[in-house]
């Protein structure tokens, strides 16, 4: 069974938040309802699943010649 919910926020958030499902390809409706259910789960992730951002870079510097020491290199350099 589906609930009428009201929620009052700022209307700049809302723009942003409907522009946002719109890249999606969702409806704010199923981008909150996933929010809540993510936020409510019972399940705690496990260390192998990553975050859909993470997800979908897996594998983007396949065939590269880029490692974790190139990784280690940078974070040393920008961080000095």
């Amino acid at each position: 069974m589906q609930t009428k919910l009201t929620l009052r926020l700022d209307d700049q958030l809302i723009r942003r938040a409907k522009k946002q499902a719109e890249r999606a390809g969702k409806s704010l409706s199923q981008l909150v309802a996933e929010y809540f259910s993510a936020i409510t789960s019972p399940k705690k992730p496990s260390s192998k699943s990553a975050a859909p951002t993470v997800a979908g870079l897996r594998g983007s510097l396949k065939g590269t010649e880029i490692d974790s020491k190139d990784y280690r290199d940078y974070l040393e350099e920008k961080y000095r």
